[in-house]
C-alpha cells in the first residue's frame, strides 16, 4: 500500500511540475517570451531567426542597388548584431543572444553549413574545367602559390604580436596561408551573374579557375584541420591516408553505383525520385559523419557527397533546386551571425592593430591580383581582361569565413586576429564588383566564342551564319530563314502553328512535295534554303541552380522539354531545325534575341504572345461586368496585376526596337491556336510594316490550303498623307548620336512602365517615296502586274488572294466587319507604330470604349492601333503583327 501511495504521489508531483512548466511559457502569465529555457529553446530561436533574416534582407535591399552580392549584407548583418554594434546596447545580447542559447543556434547553423557545402559540391562541374583546363589550372595554382607564400610571410609578425605561445606557429601559418589562397567560388558565381560576365571570355576563365581553386583550397583546409586535430605526426599521417582512401572510395565505386541507382530509379530522366532523395540524403550525412569522426570537419564529407552526385540529365541541378532556398534564406544567415557574434571590430583599437589589418588586406589582394593578372597575360589575354581576372579571383566571402571559424574554434586564432581577417574578407569582397565594373565595362567585353552560356545544337556550335545571304527579289519575296523564340511551355502550341504556317509547301507534307514536282528548278533551289533556328530562353537569376544551368547548356539543350518538342516537330514535318539555348537575365533577353537573329542571318523573328495558362478554362470569373478581351490576352489586373502586362510589353517592345530583322508577333487571344483557320484577312493602310504584312500574306498563300482577303483601307473624310520612315528606325547608340533627327530613340525603361517610342521627323521626299512604294507593291499584287517569267508559285499564291479597296470614315470598324465575315480567320496586320499612313487613335478609343476595354495604352503602344482593335473586337482567331526591319526607303 505505501508503494502505491508513493507512486500516486510521484505521478501527481510529475503532473504538477509539467503543468507548472507549461504555464511558465505563457505570454498572458506575464513571463518574458524571449527568456531562454533549456526545456523550450524554440521560442528564443524563432526570435533570433526572425531578427537575423530581417537584418540581412534590409541590408541586401540597399547593397543590391550597387550590385553587391547578398553575402555582403549577411556578413555585415552578422557583424552589426554582434558586439561591434548592437551588442553595445545594454541588455541586447543577454536577451536576444544569451550564451546558453548559442549551442542551439550553432547546431542549426552547422547543419546548414553542411547542406551549403553539399550544394557547393553539386555546383562544381568537371565540364567547366574542361573548357579551359590548362589556363584555369595555371591561373589557380599560380595565384594560390603566391598568396600562400605571402600569407605565410605575414603570419610571422602576426604570431609574435597577437598569438599566444601555446599555439604552434606551423598551425597558425597554415591557417593564414589557406585563408590568403582561398577564393569564394559561390560568391564569385553570384558576382559574375550580377555583372553579366558568364558568357564572356573572362567569365569562362574565372569560373574554371575558381573551381580549381575551390577544390585545392578545401584540400588544404582539410590538411590543416587534420594536422591540428592530430596528437602526433604519425596520427596526422593516418588521418590523411584515411581521407585519401575515403575520397578514392567515393569517387569510383560509390559514384558509379550512385549513377546506376539514379538511372534505375528514373531520376536522370524525370528528376530525383523520393527513393533517390532518401538514399542521397543518407549518403550525404554518412559522409559528413565519417569525415568528422576521423578528425576532419564534417563539411568536407558534405562537399565530397555533392561531388559524386551524377550530372546526367540535370540531376544535380534538380537537387540544388530542392535545397537552395531553405539553405540560403534560413541556414546561412545563422552561420554569418555566429561569425558576427565572434567578431568585435572594437578590438582593433590601436595603430599597430590597424596597421596589420591594412597590411593583411594589401598583401592578400596584391598576391591574388598580381599572380592572376600576369598568368592570364601569359596565356594570351589582354591587360584589361587579365586585370579583371585578378580582381575577380581576389573575392573572399563565405569560404574564408568558414576557414576563420574553424581556426577560431580550434583555438588557433584569437578574437582580435579573427576580427582582422573578417574585416579583410568583407573589404575584398566589397571591392570586387566596383573594381571589375571599372576595369571591364560592357563596351569592352568580349563574348566567348565557345563555352558561353548561349549554346547551339551540335553542328551549329562554331558556325556563324550572319554572312549568309538569302536575297528576296521582286519576283519572289519569300523569307526562308526564321528565328523562333521559346520561353514558356504555354507558348509552344502557338509557335508550332506559326512555324507550320510559314513552311513552304514543299516542306509541309509529302503530298505537298508531290504536288510541287512541276515547279521550276529555280524555285526549288530558292526554297531549299528554308530553315528554322529555335532559341530557347531561360531566365538567369541569382539562384545557384540557375548559375548551374548556365554551365550545363550542353546538357540542357538535349533534355529541355520545349526544345525536345520542337525537335520532334521538325523531324515529323521535314523542317531543318537548329536548336539553341540561352540562360540570361530577364533584362538581357531582348538583346539576346536580336543578337541571335543577326548571328544566324534570320530574315524573320517569330515571337509568341499567348494568354497565360492560368486563365485557360477559367469559368469562375465575374461575368456581370463588360467583357475585356485583354484580361485573357495579358492576364489582366484581376488576377496578375498590371505589372505582368507592362513587363511582358516591355519584353516585346524591346525586341521590336533592337532587332535588325523583320519581326512577327503571333497573338492568340483565346489561347487555342489558329485551329482550322485557313483564311487570312489583311487590312493594308500603307507604310513599311503594312507592306511587309502584304508580302507575308502572299508567302502564306503559297500553301494551297490557304486563302486571303486583302483590303486597301483609307479614310474618306480626312485628307491623308502617307509618310515614310527615317532611314534608321532601330535603336543604335552610335548612330543616334550622329543623326538625332532620324534615329529611332527610346527613353530608358523601368520595371513598371515602358515609355512610348519617339520617331524622327520626315520630309516631303520621304513621304513621296513611301506613297510610291505603297502604290507599286499594291499594283504589282492586286493588278497582277507580274513579269512574264514570274515564278509559278507566286502566280498560284496570288490566285488565292482577293484584293479590294475601301474608303471609309471609320476604317477600323470597316476592317473589323470584313474580318468578321470569315470565321475562323487569321489576321495579318502591320504594327504601324511608326510612319503609318493613317492616324487611328480616336477611332481606336471609340472601339475600346464600346467594348469596355478603355485604358489599354500599354497594349496599343506594343502591337499598334489596328491590331489592338482586332484583339478588342474578338473577331480574330489569331493575329500576326509584323514590323519591318531597316530599309533604305
Amino acid at each position: 500500500m505505501p508503494d502505491f501511495s508513493n507512486a500516486v504521489v510521484s505521478l501527481g508531483s510529475g503532473l504538477w511540475k509539467r503543468a507548472t512548466a507549461t504555464g511558465q511559457g505563457g505570454l498572458l502569465s506575464g513571463i518574458d517570451p524571449s527568456s531562454f529555457t533549456t526545456s523550450d529553446p524554440l521560442r528564443l530561436w524563432i526570435i533570433q531567426m526572425g531578427i537575423i533574416i530581417m537584418m540581412g534582407q534590409l541590408l541586401s535591399l540597399g547593397l543590391g542597388k550597387i550590385k553587391q552580392p547578398k553575402v555582403i549584407a549577411e556578413v555585415l548583418g552578422g557583424i552589426l548584431l554582434g558586439p561591434t554594434a548592437m551588442g553595445r546596447i545594454p541588455g541586447f545580447t543577454q536577451h536576444i543572444f544569451p550564451a546558453q542559447s548559442l549551442p542551439y543556434l550553432s547546431l542549426v547553423a552547422n547543419i546548414g553549413l553542411c547542406l551549403f557545402l553539399f550544394i557547393v559540391g553539386l555546383e562544381i562541374d568537371a565540364t567547366v574545367i574542361k573548357r579551359s583546363v590548362r589556363s584555369s589550372l595555371f591561373i589557380a595554382l599560380s595565384a594560390m602559390a603566391l598568396s600562400f607564400g605571402l600569407g605565410a610571410g605575414i603570419s610571422v609578425p602576426l604570431y609574435h604580436n597577437f598569438i599566444p605561445s601555446s599555439v604552434k606557429f606551423t598551425y597558425f601559418m597554415l591557417f593564414t596561408g589557406v585563408s590568403f589562397s582561398i577564393t569564394a567560388f559561390p560568391v564569385l558565381c553570384r558576382i559574375l551573374t550580377a555583372l553579366k560576365l558568364l558568357d564572356t571570355t573572362v567569365g569562362i576563365v574565372v569560373l574554371s579557375a575558381g573551381v580549381c581553386n575551390d577544390v585545392v583550397g578545401w584540400s588544404l583546409l582539410a590538411l590543416a584541420v587534420a594536422l591540428v586535430n592530430a596528437t602526433s605526426g604519425l596520427t596526422a599521417l593516418w588521418i590523411l591516408l584515411t581521407c585519401l582512401a575515403f575520397v578514392i572510395f567515393l569517387m569510383w565505386p560509390v559514384r558509379i553505383a550512385l549513377l546506376w541507382f539514379a538511372r534505375f530509379t528514373g531520376s536522370t530522366e524525370n528528376g530525383p525520385t523520393m527513393f533517390f532523395m532518401t538514399v542521397t540524403t543518407l549518403l550525404f550525412w554518412a559522409c559528413s559523419f565519417f569525415t568528422d569522426i576521423v578528425g576532419v570537419n564534417a563539411i568536407f564529407g558534405a562537399f565530397l557527397a555533392g561531388l559524386i552526385v551524377p550530372r546526367e540529365g540535370g540531376l544535380a541541378i534538380a537537387l540544388t533546386e530542392k535545397l537552395e532556398d531553405m539553405v540560403t534564406i534560413m541556414f546561412l544567415p545563422l552561420y554569418f551571425t555566429l561569425s558576427g557574434l565572434n567578431t568585435n571590430l572594437g578590438l582593433l583599437n590601436n595603430g599597430i592593430t590597424w596597421g596589420f589589418t591594412f597590411a593583411i588586406i594589401c598583401l592578400d589582394f596584391s598576391g591574388k591580383f598580381t599572380a592572376c593578372t600576369i598568368t592570364a597575360r601569359i596565356i594570351g589575354m589582354s591587360w584589361r581582361e587579365s586585370s579583371t581576372v585578378g580582381s575577380l579571383m581576389s573575392c573572399k566571402g563565405l569560404v574564408e569565413l568558414i576557414v576563420l571559424n574553424i581556426g577560431l574554434n580550434a583555438g588557433i586564432l584569437t578574437p582580435t586576429v579573427f576580427s582582422m581577417f573578417v574585416f579583410e574578407a568583407l573589404i575584398l569582397t566589397f571591392m570586387t564588383t566596383p573594381l571589375v565594373s571599372l576595369l571591364y565595362p560592357p563596351e569592352r567585353r568580349t563574348l566567348a566564342v565557345v563555352g558561353g552560356v548561349s549554346r547551339a545544337s551540335p553542328g551549329d556550335l562554331d558556325e556563324d551564319k550572319s554572312d549568309r545571304k538569302f536575297p528576296m527579289t521582286e519576283d519572289q519575296p519569300w523569307r526562308s530563314r526564321f528565328t523562333v523564340v521559346l520561353d514558356k511551355f504555354d507558348h509552344m502550341s502557338g509557335m508550332l502553328v506559326a512555324t507550320q504556317l510559314v513552311c513552304p509547301p514543299s516542306l509541309e507534307s509529302s503530298s505537298a512535295v508531290q504536288s510541287t514536282m512541276s515547279t521550276r528548278i529555280s524555285d526549288k533551289m530558292k526554297m531549299s534554303g528554308f530553315s528554322v533556328d529555335t532559341l530557347r530562353l531561360i531566365e538567369l537569376s541569382d539562384r545557384t541552380s540557375d548559375v548551374m544551368k548556365s554551365s550545363a547548356v550542353d546538357t540542357l539543350i538535349h533534355t529541355d522539354p520545349l526544345l525536345s518538342v520542337f525537335r520532334t516537330f521538325g523531324e515529323l514535318n521535314d523542317i531543318p531545325v537548329s536548336l539553341s539555348l540561352s540562360v540570361v537575365p530577364y533584362d538581357d533577353m531582348p538583346g539576346t534575341v536580336a543578337h541571335h537573329a543577326k548571328r544566324y542571318g534570320s530574315q524573320l523573328v517569330l515571337l509568341p504572345w499567348l494568354s497565360p495558362s492560368s486563365n485557360f478554362g477559367n469559368t469562375s470569373e465575374d461575368l456581370s461586368g463588360p467583357h475585356n478581351p485583354f484580361e485573357s490576352f495579358f492576364g489582366g489586373s484581376k488576377h496578375t496585376g498590371k505589372s505582368a502586362t507592362t513587363i511582358h510589353s516591355q519584353f516585346v517592345r524591346r525586341i521590336f526596337a533592337e532587332s535588325k530583322a523583320d519581326v512577327a508577333l503571333f497573338i492568340d487571344p483565346a489561347g487555342t491556336g489558329t485551329g482550322s483557320a485557313r483564311h487570312i484577312f489583311c487590312p493594308f493602310f500603307g507604310g513599311p510594316d503594312d507592306r511587309l504584312a502584304l508580302e507575308f500574306v502572299v508567302q502564306l498563300c503559297t500553301n494551297p490550303r490557304m486563302s486571303a482577303t486583302v483590303v486597301r483601307m483609307s479614310k474618306s473624310s480626312t485628307e491623308t498623307a502617307a509618310v515614310e520612315r527615317p532611314s534608321l528606325v532601330h535603336l543604335d547608340g552610335k548612330e543616334s548620336l550622329d543623326m538625332p533627327d532620324l534615329a529611332y530613340q527610346m527613353p530608358v525603361a523601368s520595371n513598371l512602365a515602358f515609355p512610348d517610342t519617339v520617331y524622327g521627323q520626315t520630309n516631303t521626299e520621304m513621304r513621296f517615296q513611301s506613297e510610291t512604294a505603297n502604290n507599286f507593291l499594291w499594283g504589282r499584287y492586286a493588278n497582277s502586274q507580274l513579269p512574264y517569267d514570274a515564278p509559278s508559285s507566286l502566280r498560284a499564291a496570288l490566285s488565292r488572294i482577293k484584293f479590294s479597296e475601301l474608303s471609309s470614315p471609320l476604317p477600323l470598324h470597316s476592317a473589323i466587319q470584313f474580318a468578321s465575315a470569315h470565321k475562323p480567320v487569321l489576321i495579318v496586320v502591320g504594327r504601324s507604330r511608326r510612319l503609318a499612313g493613317e492616324d487611328h487613335t480616336s477611332e481606336l478609343h471609340q472601339i475600346l470604349k464600346e467594348r469596355g476595354s478603355v485604358g489599354q495604352d500599354v497594349i496599343r503602344k506594343t502591337i499598334g492601333d489596328p491590331a489592338t482593335a482586332f484583339v478588342a473586337s474578338g473577331c480574330a482567331t489569331a493575329v500576326v503583327v509584323l514590323q519591318a526591319s531597316n530599309v533604305d526607303i
